[in-house]
């Protein structure tokens, strides 16, 4: 059995400094749901991951790291004649990251609900979707919904990342009905400070939340409490991936049956192990680096 699956779009990315003048940057792959599986097939857990890459050398790339992770991608679909998309990280010292995103017409917003496999879903112990993909366009947005609905009518947990990207949405309002939305179907809720308004429908006693403050630490309510854990005390290179890091972290602390506090714990070791590398998952620990 599957213990999490989810669904997503694999980036390329590249980092450097001011573009007008780097004349080196580093390649890698991200996405929030690609970072997820690696850090749960890391930790040992059986994770599944949903999505479509180009066929160009990116795609190939993407495959490549979740296949040698121990990531269960027989559900991955390799599309002809379109392009895996691409991010372009911008790092510059005093300033915040500059993200520029191109993957209009990529590959992996070609998501549709009919690549959907319910009974995978079915049969799996949690289901884990983010608002970025639910951002990317109308059917991939439709594939998440199909998910979340299969997830629901098999009594499958449900766990969803807010992660808001204002590029990816038309206007705040659409954002805060599809967010919202997504956010009330789920049973476990991890959001940024700067989410809540996005989803205050969702914010009720009986669902858990988890919210990620950064350096400043993280706090859950669950079962009508609130418990909290420390920010990270460790050298930042780059927050990138931190968010679905502690998600992961966290999710994988519930799987193992431990209590709020442990979860946090765990969310809070896999987010500093992100940070301190400029990788978004490549620094992430195995079970025995626990």
């Amino acid at each position: 059995m599957t213990d999490v699956y989810t669904l997503g779009e694999p980036l390329g990315v590249v980092s450097s400094g001011r573009v007008r003048h780097e004349s080196e940057a580093r390649l890698d792959v991200c996405g929030p749901e690609l970072t997820l599986a690696i850090a749960l097939a890391r930790l040992g857990h059986r994770s599944a991951y949903l999505g479509k890459v180009g066929d160009d050398e990116l795609g190939a790339r993407a495959l490549t790291a979740l296949k040698g992770e121990g990531v269960d991608v027989a559900d991955v679909r390799v599309s002809e004649g379109l392009r895996t998309g691409l991010v372009l990280r911008e790092i510059r010292v005093g300033r915040e990251l500059r993200v520029t995103q191109y993957r209009a017409g990529s590959a992996g917003s070609r998501l549709a609900p009919g690549n959907v496999p319910i009974d995978r879903i079915a049969a799996s112990k949690m289901l884990h979707v983010t608002g970025v993909t639910a951002g990317i366009g109308r059917d991939a947005l439709e594939a998440v919904r199909t998910a979340v609905t299969a997830a629901r009518n098999a009594e499958v947990m449900i766990s969803f990342s807010v992660e808001y990207v204002p590029e990816l949405w038309p206007s705040v309002r659409e954002a805060e009905e599809v967010l919202g939305e997504l956010a009330c179907a789920s049973h476990l809720l991890f959001l940024r400070q700067d989410e809540l308004d996005l989803v205050k429908p969702a914010l009720t006693p009986e669902r858990e939340v988890v919210v990620d403050r950064g350096a400043k630490g993280a706090s859950v309510r669950a079962d009508r409490m609130r418990y909290d854990v420390p920010g990270w005390q460790v050298p930042i290179v780059d927050t990138a991936g931190a968010g679905e890091a502690f998600a992961a972290g966290y999710i994988s602390a519930a799987l193992d049956g431990l209590i709020p506090q442990e979860r946090l714990h765990r969310g809070a070791l896999l987010s500093a192990a992100a940070v301190t590398s400029v990788s978004d998952w490549q620094g992430l620990p195995t079970r025995s680096e626990l």
